[in-house]
């Protein structure tokens, strides 16, 4: 039984519904729709959704996540385009982008993020842009494509600490994951701003709780993180997607959420 601090109430009213609308007349999938978010109600409510780029099938299968894992199809071509459309239809001022993992393109899916980003810019120069990207297998070159762009944030879940990495993220790399980081970062100096550690890129990662780690090992990814370079970090509850997914090992109270913070 969830604790009262992890209920949501579900909202639906005209922004859902436009959104919900959009969305579905050109084809596009959200995170929040494909990873079962129990917070849609009030995400959408507000207008604000994570757009789920490179289709809804991802190569990989975390033990955390309800998105379908198999064989996916062929790229949408025209998805960039029509995600920036949305945008503008929406008005946003902040835009999230995220995909699944595609271990079948040679260039990882980045080609895609790096268009759908300029798309976004070139409609609406104003909105701000955040990537939540895969580990594109470490490739520096993916990287790069993608922070060389008008991206504002790039952000890499770390996900968890890495005692339980085997468990949660099969297929992933602790090592790796913080090295797409500090890749991002280093990538996106220019020479001037190389000499002062100075970057326009904010670069963001984030942690699931209550699947077993310890408050001393979330102390220490937290400590590796800004040795990367990492400038944010988000702290969130795991819930269980289904019974076939990792179940959760104990709800971490807001004290404690606000003791990290």
């Amino acid at each position: 039984k969830h604790p009262a601090w992890v209920k949501a109430k579900f909202s639906y009213n005209e922004r859902y519904r436009f959104l919900g609308e959009r969305l579905k007349a050109h084809g596009l999938h959200t995170v929040c729709e494909e990873a079962e978010c129990p917070n849609i109600g009030e995400c959408w409510g507000n207008g604000t959704a994570t757009f789920m780029l490179l289709g809804d099938v991802c190569t990989r299968g975390c033990n955390f996540c309800s998105v379908a894992s198999g064989k996916p199809e062929a790229l949408d071509e025209s998805e960039p385009a029509k995600v920036a459309e949305v945008i503008e239809d929406l008005g946003l001022d902040y835009a999230v982008l995220t995909s699944v993992n595609r271990d079948d393109l040679a260039d990882q899916g980045s080609v895609a993020f790096a268009a759908t980003i300029d798309a976004i810019h070139s409609r609406l120069p104003s909105c701000r842009v955040e990537a939540l990207v895969p580990d594109f297998q470490g490739s520096r070159k993916c990287i790069a494509r993608v922070v060389d762009t008008a991206l504002y944030v790039f952000a890499h879940n770390i996900e968890t600490v890495p005692r339980l990495y085997d468990r949660v993220r099969p297929g992933a790399g602790y090592t790796r994951s913080l090295e797409v980081l500090s890749a991002a970062k280093e990538l996106s100096l220019t020479p001037r701003a190389r000499a002062n550690r100075e970057s326009r890129l904010l670069t963001k990662s984030g942690l699931m709780l209550g699947i077993g780690e310890s408050i001393s090992e979330v102390k220490a990814v937290m400590q590796e993180l800004r040795n990367h370079g990492v400038q944010l970090l988000t702290l969130g509850q795991y819930l269980q997607p289904s019974l076939d997914h990792l179940p959760v090992e104990r709800y971490v109270p807001p004290e404690e959420f606000q003791g990290l913070a």
